[in-house]
This record gives C-alpha cells, structure tokens and sequence, in this order.
C-alpha cells in the first residue's frame, strides 16, 4: 500500500508541475505577444496589443452612457477568449465538427488548416488581436461609439 501511496503522490507531483509550466509559458507568451506590434493591418504602425487595450479602456471612460463602454471591454474580456478559441479551432480543422456549427467570420483564421501543434498559439494570438480590433476598434455605425484608436504612441 505504501508504494502505491508513492507513485500516486509521483503522480500528482508531475501533474501539479506540468499545470503549473503550462500556466508560466501561458502568462510568458501573452506578455510577449502583448508587448509586439498588433498584426491588424488597421492598427497604427507600431501600436502593441497592451497600448491597444490601455486607449480602448480610456475610451470606454468617454462614451455614454459609460455602462455602454464598460459592457464592450467586459464582452471582450469575456466572449474575446471563447470566440478565439473557436476560431482558431474552426481555422485549424475546417471539416471538423465546430466548423459545421459555426458561421463564417471574417476574424476567423484563413489559409491554417492542418497547422502543426506550435503554430496554433501564433494562429490564436492573431485571432485574438482580430477579434478584440472588431470587437472595440472599429468605429462602430450603431451602438456604442467608442472614439477613434490613437494614431500616437506615447
């Protein structure tokens, strides 16, 4: 019984050591990528995604009714990871079963199907970077009009 009791302690060891590599690169590779220039051809050159969030949050401050501009960031904060993943999946394996149910969208990855496995986190970050210029970038026709992005970088 002892050694059992071992390798199960072994066993959750390395377990509880993997989750916690996967969470460190995770956090290392979104503050990477969030430090680099946006993909989005939209984006003022050299604007990184993080300055990019900085302004979206000083202009959720400016629109009224400010609800409106807090409920944008916080459908960013909150379907933004969820539509990525999709998207990227969808992108990934355009036969699958995801990609039956989901609609066309032009934030969805293009020309990556059969990507290999450490592609897949460059493919999410650009779909990331999309969605969230779609989602508080754009200049909106209706809703919540959020100011233009800033041009400067400061």
């Amino acid at each position: 019984m002892k050694f059992i009791g071992m390798v199960l302690k072994l066993i959750t060891s390395v377990i509880n050591t993997v989750v916690i590599l996967l969470i460190c690169s995770s956090i290392l590779f979104v503050t990477y990528k969030g430090n680099q220039p946006m993909q989005v051809p939209q984006a003022p050159k050299g604007m990184t995604y993080f300055d990019f969030i900085a302004d979206r949050i000083d202009a959720a401050k400016t629109v009224e009714p400010s609800r409106c501009g807090w409920g944008m960031m916080l459908s960013l904060a909150v379907l933004g990871p969820i539509y990525s993943v999709v998207y990227t999946e969808v992108g990934i394996h355009p036969d699958g079963f995801l990609a039956r149910g989901t609609a066309p969208d032009p934030d969805m990855p293009k020309n990556v199907a059969g990507a290999n496995w450490y592609e897949v986190p460059g493919i999410w970050w650009n779909t990331v970077e999309r969605l969230s210029w779609t989602m508080v970038g754009k200049p909106a026709v209706y809703g919540c009009k959020f100011r233009p992005v800033k041009t400067s970088i400061n």
